[in-house]
């Protein structure tokens, strides 16, 4: 069994990013920059975005933190989009979901320029994604992919299941894995909350993604010798022996499947990690991108 160390892996890619902004400073280009839209006070999304924050500076990015009240109005905010789509310095943005509840997310989404889009949300990058044309990934099915493609799991004429169809992990996934070339080329069933009988799709497959957010839902008896596991739950579980009161969990029963895997990642440390490594890999992109115009 090989652990998937997106820890390590995420370091490696923000120094290689690192070397490519310096050597940008060095010929007397602009560098990326990078900004954060936060609402309110969630202390989950504040910690997030902070990391974010850091890891711009720890490469040499540019990066400005947009701090916004919880009572902004749609309108207003949607002003502020505005104003960040047309921001000649700026080269992608995000805006750390979830959102107050009495704004529309999707609105909101469909209102940023998709070529400052870094989150690959966008309906026009989505879609570019699907035809595989150059475009910002998603980063966390994005991180995914770069961790098969670092660690060369084979993944050509696989049998690939994915738990959970949401459009920020899931989905995109079915889409990649299955996309020509490598990582891909591999054979996709996308499972989700109706499906019947998971166990029967998860104990014939060679590679699984879980994103379910239901902590240790895969167990040993789930999946067979040999499997690649990726897991992308992530999920607070009270444990009072532990000194913070709880402890971070996936969608997989580590100890166990661990010991049939080929591959698996860990949680905390597996993909997360890789996640913002790769928002400042689409940062970067944009940057190029918008060079070229």
């Amino acid at each position: 069994m090989q652990l998937l160390d997106g820890k390590k892996t995420s370091e490696d890619i923000k120094q290689e990013i690192a070397a490519e902004v310096q050597q940008m400073k060095n010929n007397g280009e602009k560098v990326p920059h990078l900004a954060a839209v936060i609402v309110g006070t969630n202390g989950a999304s504040l910690t997030y975005v902070g990391s974010k924050v850091r890891s711009c500076e720890q490469i040499g990015f540019e990066s400005t933190l947009v701090s916004l009240p919880e009572t902004i109005t749609e309108t207003e905010l949607l002003s502020k989009i505005k104003e960040l789509n047309e921001d000649d310095d700026l080269d992608g943005y995000i805006v750390q979901l979830p959102l107050p509840k009495h704004i529309d997310e999707q609105k909101i989404l469909m209102a940023i320029d998709p070529d400052k889009d870094v989150d690959g949300f966008h309906p026009a990058n989505f879609g570019k994604m699907a035809l595989e044309m150059e475009t910002f990934l998603p980063a966390t099915p994005f991180g995914i992919m770069q961790l098969l493609e670092r660690y060369k799991v084979e993944t050509a004429g696989k049998h690939t299941v994915v738990i959970g169809r949401s459009h920020i992990v899931g989905r995109p996934m079915s889409i990649l894995m299955s996309r020509k070339g490598y990582p891909g080329d591999s054979t996709v069933t996308l499972t989700h909350s109706r499906t019947k009988n998971i166990e029967e799709f998860t104990r014939n497959a060679d590679i699984i993604i879980t994103a379910l957010g239901v902590p240790n839902y895969l167990k040993a008896d789930m999946v067979k010798e040999g499997v690649v596991v990726i897991d992308v739950g992530i999920t607070r579980v009270e444990d009072a022996s532990h000194p913070k009161g709880y402890v971070i969990t996936g969608d997989v029963d580590f100890d166990e499947v661990s010991k049939k895997s080929s591959f698996i990642t860990p949680v905390p440390g597996g993909v997360g990690p890789m996640t913002i490594a790769m928002l400042l890999q689409n940062t970067l992109l944009a940057r190029k991108l918008r060079s070229r115009k």
